[in-house]
């Protein structure tokens, strides 16, 4: 058995046009699921894309616009690409975000519906992730959650300290996975989560027990009678295990 992580989900009021902005910014390909369902994906590529990961934005009524505890952050291989993809993104409709960061390298943004995001400066180990560098996940004890999602997804530990910690395919494919320890972590519905998918397809009440044994839990956010199970991890971060349709 095993887990692939595959698209980072989004919720939105509007999922067409917040699919059309990443997939510009990423210069990704869109297209609908569906009524209030929008994906962002490499152009050409199959689904589940095996060396990235997509961007699926759903419509919701009434999303918030706080800081939740995950966001992405976008790689750039110059000085002189962090400063045009910056100037792009603004022309898409990104603003600038102020989050407390201070002084530092990278730039935060939001997107025309207030998804924070960064776009990092030029680093090593990022040049070859594709656009989306890491998926990032504010916590409160980056080794436990190292530890969950190591088992969870097979996934390596490239970095691991009481500050943060750093996984990504064993496969040394696609973006990276960071837990970042974040003082005062609120406590909030979570409108950007990860989205995995078992192989094989029919195995998914499978990895749904092997990971409640790890200490995720089964919950419910009003998802009704639908062909994905959603779970938290073991600090209450959701996340969905995808299912035969």
């Amino acid at each position: 058995m095993a887990l692939q992580l595959v698209q980072v989900n989004f919720k939105a009021r509007d999922d067409s046009a917040v699919g059309r902005f990443w997939a510009e910014a990423l210069g990704w390909g869109v297209s609908s699921e569906g009524t209030g369902a929008t994906s962002a994906k490499p152009v050409g590529s199959a689904w589940p894309v095996l060396d990235a990961v997509s961007i699926d934005v759903i419509a919701v009524p009434d999303p918030e616009t706080v800081k939740y505890r995950a966001h992405i952050e976008l790689a750039t291989n110059s000085a002189a690409h962090h400063a045009e993809l910056v100037a792009r993104l603004k022309e898409l409709g990104a603003t600038p975000a102020d989050v407390g960061q201070g002084a530092v390298p990278w730039t935060v943004l939001a997107d025309p519906e207030g998804n924070l995001f960064c776009v990092l400066e030029p680093r090593e180990n990022y040049r070859d992730t594709g656009p989306i560098a890491a998926v990032v996940v504010d916590c409160v004890d980056p080794r436990a959650m190292a530890r969950f999602w190591g088992e969870a997804m097979d996934w390596t530990p490239h970095e691991v300290s009481d500050d943060h910690a750093l996984l990504r395919s064993a496969k040394g494919v696609g973006p990276y996975l960071e837990f970042l320890r974040t003082p005062h972590l609120k406590d909030t519905w979570n409108r950007v989560h990860l989205d995995l998918l078992p192989y094989p397809l029919d195995g998914q009440a499978a990895e749904v027990a092997r990971l409640a044994a790890l200490g995720a839990t089964l919950v419910d956010v009003g998802q009704g009678d639908v062909p994905w199970k959603v779970l938290a991890d073991p600090e209450g971060n959701e996340f969905c295990i995808l299912g035969p349709a």
